[in-house]
């Protein structure tokens, strides 16, 4: 601190020879102001340990990866500008882990992004890896497990940015609500892994429920009127998840999906929601009975509680884009507001979840989703221009998602070290194309099947400007083309658009560059396509995938790479496997 004030001193001394007063004025006003707030700014330090344990998050017993025995995770809770630093410990008997922060830019720190094979090496079993990284923006955010299918396994929990000291959001609320909703299989993640590598294909099929903050109720329901079997509310392990709220407050949900497969609908009986934040940016408020949420999705939204002083009503939470075999979860909203007070269940049906293919209805909820007034802009035109075509592929048997008709498969080398010190042969080197074939009929399954396995390395100019097409299709079967919730690491993007068919170059008079939201998430609709823009300017190595569990482990993946060589002295053990580890090694011999 000292040396920071010595600096201004010097700075003030020099400047005040050769600036006006008013200048001068200004600029000591914003030195002290970056001052301020680096003196505010706190550092938040987590002593974690990842390991397995025995729950029964749906009623069904079966193992969950735990942090410090909790499932969900323990919650982060933190203000613009602080810095979090998490020492992780791998208590898993056998296999490797690693946690992606979602949302956070890891400005500075591409080495902390936790991405397994891009960003780091797997954190090995009774080792500690240190994550530290600045919380860049105030916003609602999650982490999750990102090393083979983890997060489907449990390893998930929250991470909620709130506004600098002396700051306020641009919208009142009495009290916050957080709602983490997640998917959940009773089947263990390596039989569905190995399934989905199988020859014949076995495919993993749907969860067996829908959990709420990591509470659902399988093979019965809350409501008696929902055909299934009533919940033994007897066994405090199927109590529903209360949310408790006081009559005539506004509260803020902050609601993030960090679902394996499932797209998803929430609703609550009898309030309407009005959203205002979504993946840690304003969006220009508008309300709705209820909203749909893909997987790595996250919104905040306002509710009033202006009904009955004492009723009680129903959450549901259903599926969407697919035909729903799985029973919606539910909790409740209650205005008793106290805790030793006897539960009743609301005595209204629950809300009905729209039909699983009225994407109408998914449509209209996310055309309404645009900038609030003062956020930045898009730059009016790109630089670069990339095509990704979404397509269910085989090689030699095996079914696989592709991009351009290339199924990403990740090195034994992490991307960040062998890129930063140019390691040869550490990965497919044949470069990924910008475009596919014009004449590709996305409403029919692929003439030609057959795909290819690589890098889907993509090597973007620094501070560029790059528009991405993401272009879905029909997958191997006939009259089939599946919802893709589309996540970018490290950045930011803006939403320019979506269509129907085949994207055209005519499209691009169609983009939105006047109120187009800032994103890190976005869907494509089936047989549609969504735009996308974003500037490359963060130094570092960036994966960009769909963020469905089955398709990522099927290849459905690309990796972005700019400013390499801006990048900072990497931290050791986060590049201690494949060839970096060896290149360490003889820096050391």
């Amino acid at each position: 601190m000292k040396s920071f004030l010595f600096t201004i001193m010097q700075l003030t001394s020099e400047k005040r020879r050769t600036m006006s007063t008013s200048v001068f004025s200004c600029f000591v006003t914003l030195l002290v102001f970056g001052f301020s707030s680096l003196a505010s700014a706190k550092t938040h330090h987590l002593h974690w340990e990842v390991s397995y344990m025995f729950a029964s998050p749906d009623c069904q017993e079966k193992l969950v990866m735990a942090i410090n025995g909790q499932f969900p995770g323990p919650t982060i809770h933190a203000k613009d500008g602080d810095t979090v630093v998490v020492e992780l410990k791998n208590s898993l008997p056998t296999e490797g882990v690693v946690i992606h922060w979602h949302g956070i830019k890891q400005i500075g720190t591409p080495w902390a992004d936790g991405t397994a094979l891009i960003s780091q090496c797997p954190i090995k079993p009774d080792e500690t890896f240190v994550y530290k990284f600045q919380a860049d923006k105030a916003g609602t955010y999650f982490y999750h497990g990102h090393y083979g299918m983890q997060r489907a396994a449990g390893l998930y929990g929250l991470l909620i940015v709130d506004v600098k000291e002396g700051e306020k959001e641009k919208f009142k609320y009495d009290g916050e609500i957080n709602m983490l909703l997640s998917d959940w299989y009773h089947q263990d993640i390596y039989t569905q892994m190995v399934g989905l590598s199988s020859k014949p294909f076995r495919w993993i099929g749907e969860p067996q429920s829908l959990l709420i903050n990591g509470v659902g109720q399988f093979n019965c329901s809350l409501a008696t009127n929902q055909g299934i079997n009533k919940c033994n509310m007897e066994n405090m392990q199927c109590a529903p998840m209360v949310f408790r709220v006081l009559p005539n407050k506004t509260y803020r949900l902050r609601i993030i999906s960090t679902t394996s497969l499932s797209s998803l609908n929430l609703a609550i009986g009898n309030h309407k929601m009005t959203i205002v934040e979504a993946d840690g940016n304003y969006v220009d408020p508008f309300t709705v009975d209820d909203m749909d949420i893909y997987s790595g999705d996250s919104y905040s939204a306002l509710i009033t509680t202006d009904q009955h002083v004492s009723s009680n009503h129903w959450i549901s939470v259903g599926v969407r884009g697919r035909q729903p075999k799985t029973p919606p979860a539910l909790a409740i909203l209650s205005y008793l507001n106290n805790s030793q007070a006897q539960l009743e269940l609301p005595k209204a049906t629950p809300p009905t979840t729209p039909l699983w293919n009225d994407y109408t209805h998914s449509k209209s909820f996310s055309y309404k989703i645009l900038a609030a007034k003062g956020n930045p802009k898009p730059p009016k035109k790109a630089d670069r221009l990339i095509q990704l075509l979404n397509t269910q592929n085989r090689i030699d048997g095996f079914i696989k998602w592709s991009l351009n008709n290339v199924s990403m498969v990740l090195p034994s080398t992490p991307y960040l070290g062998s890129l930063r010190y140019s390691l040869k042969g550490a990965f497919d080197q044949k470069k990924p194309r910008d475009r596919f074939g014009a004449n590709y009929n996305v409403m029919k399954p692929p003439i030609n099947p057959n795909t290819t396995t690589g890098s889907n390395l993509y090597e973007i100019k620094l501070n560029s400007t790059v528009d991405i097409i993401l272009q879905n299709a029909n997958a191997l079967a006939e009259n089939v083309s599946e919802i893709h919730p589309w996540h970018l690491h490290g950045h930011d993007f803006w939403v320019l658009g979506y269509g129907e068919g085949l994207f055209r170059k005519k499209d691009v008079s169609r983009f939105n560059v006047e109120n187009a939201p800032l994103r890190n998430t976005v869907v494509i609709f089936p047989y549609g396509w969504t735009a996308i823009r974003f500037v490359a300017d963060n130094p570092g190595v960036w994966a960009f995938h769909c963020h469905i569990e089955p398709h990522l482990h099927m290849g459905m993946g690309v990796v972005l790479a700019e400013g390499i060589e801006l990048v900072k002295e990497i931290p050791k053990d986060a590049i201690s496997c494949g060839k970096t580890a060896n290149m360490l090694m003889n820096q050391h011999g």
